[in-house]
């Protein structure tokens, strides 16, 4: 059998610059919704999944998130930090000798998801994942269970394969949760890039593939996005 992710990378380096003022004192990942932060229910899920290691980079007031993570219990965190930024893809590829040659979780500083019914959208990708066939598996959100912002950054092809909508009027946005490989760092000698350049080329190598989460997804990218969704869960004590 294939084996299953049991390790993370929590992307938690950046700027944060669309989310001040709230991110003038710390980064986005920390910003709280009902009185907990974003990455705290990150890691809250992870956990529940069965992962056993979670590497967060940091750079943009680290030692805030530091001293924020220092009260989590209950799984390894290794904190990875930047002395200048190095891009999504250089971020994790800085941390690669963590995860040996194991598929991994990978989640966006600031992704906030619900779950679908009985069924965790991590427990999902991780049953989805194929290693023989796939590098990259992308969780994406239809429009009709988007908050706010929709973005179309991917279409769907034959057998759940996808391929990203340089216009940006797609089916699906990707919602920053994904699993993927090790191996596709393998040869590079460039140390500061974007993810990105590796999706694009999992695609073309017909290895890139995406699976729908049917249930809400936070995209929390403006002031009033982060009000609008505190509120909400608030109102509903979560």
């Amino acid at each position: 059998m294939p084996k299953k992710p049991d390790k993370a990378f929590i992307l938690a380096a950046g700027m944060g610059t669309r989310l001040r003022p709230y991110t003038d004192k710390m980064p986005k990942p920390m910003v709280a919704i009902n009185g907990k932060s974003i990455i705290h229910r990150s890691i809250e899920k992870l956990k529940a999944q069965g992962v056993k290691k979670i590497v967060v980079n940091l750079h943009y007031l680290g030692n805030v998130l530091e001293d924020h993570l220092k009260d989590i219990t209950g799984i390894d965190v290794i904190l990875s930090m930047e002395q200048e930024l190095l891009g999504t893809g250089g971020g994790i590829k800085n941390a690669l000798s963590h995860f040996d040659s194991d598929p991994f979780f990978c989640i966006n500083g600031d992704a906030l998801w619900d779950d679908e019914d009985n069924n965790s959208a991590l427990s999902r990708l991780s049953q989805f994942w194929d290693d023989d066939k796939m590098d990259h598996v992308l969780l994406l959100e239809p429009k009709d269970f988007m908050i706010s912002g929709f973005v179309g950054d991917y279409n769907t092809k034959d057998n759940n394969k996808i391929i990203r909508n340089i216009d940006k009027n797609g089916q699906y946005m990707f919602t920053g949760i994904q699993i993927l490989h090790p191996r596709i760092f393998k040869d590079l000698t460039n140390n500061n890039f974007s993810l990105l350049t590796l999706m694009d080329k999992a695609q073309q190598n017909e290895r890139l593939y995406g699976l729908v989460h049917n249930a809400p997804w936070y995209h929390i990218s403006t002031p009033q996005d982060l009000e609008d969704v505190d509120a909400l869960f608030k109102g509903q004590n979560r």
